[in-house]
């Protein structure tokens, strides 16, 4: 399934943009309630789960981005930056806070799973978005698990089986989480046997060195 241009031109945006100040965009968010505000946000990623479930990835990575977008004025960690440029984001009750962070995690969660089903996967896009999830929820067990999955894929084994490890121990029976840390074990496995080779073959060289040196040291002095 394909959606129209508007949808693909903010996944080439990236979800990113959600988290950069836009004083246009603040005003137009500061002029609406904010729980207003959090409903339309979470209205969005509802409507991005219908797409995602109907395999129209495109749609879902759209739908995700606007919900961000909508909530980027809300958030004090994004706005701090620009302290003192423009209005400032309205003060948020605990449970207002926790809609906030929620809505995030869900949406930045599902757009690492929209990327990972593309044919062109951008795993730097992926890790990105899912150490977002982590920063806010450390033990997200499928933030952990698509960090892993990209960091592994980026050629980082060593920092892919930490993050896979921590996510075996939440879901020890997960096939997927033990199939990529196995991975991730195989290479690391790999890279420690050339490590040990080039190690060996130099040492080889060494000891090849000092014995023709040593010959020639004892041919001079018979001499």
């Amino acid at each position: 399934m394909e959606a129209g241009g508007g949808e693909e031109s903010l996944d080439v945006q990236g979800a990113a943009a959600a988290a950069e100040p836009s004083f246009s965009g603040h005003k137009q968010t500061s002029a609406k309630p904010v729980w207003t505000l959090l409903e339309e946000a979470a209205q969005m990623k509802t409507e991005g789960n219908a797409f995602y479930r109907e395999k129209n990835v495109r749609s879902a990575i759209g739908r995700y981005h606007r919900a961000l977008l909508v909530l980027r004025g809300l958030d004090s960690d994004v706005m701090t930056s620009v302290k003192g440029f423009g209005p400032e984001p309205p003060a948020l009750t605990p449970e207002q806070e926790a809609a906030l962070r929620n809505t995030q995690v869900d949406c930045y969660n599902n757009l690492a799973a929209c990327l990972l089903q593309k044919q062109s996967v951008d795993y730097a896009r992926v890790r990105e978005y899912s150490l977002r999830v982590l920063q806010w929820r450390p033990g997200d067990v499928k933030a952990l698990y698509r960090a892993g999955v990209a960091t592994l894929e980026m050629g980082d084994a060593q920092t892919a089986k930490q993050y896979l490890t921590m996510a075996c121990r939440e879901q020890p029976n997960d096939a997927n989480v033990r199939k990529h840390l196995q991975r991730a074990e195989e290479k690391l496995n790999r890279e420690l046997q050339k490590e040990r080779a080039m190690y060996r073959g130099m040492f080889s060289s060494s000891l090849k060195s000092t014995s023709r040196e040593g010959i020639n040291q004892t041919n001079r002095a018979a001499k």
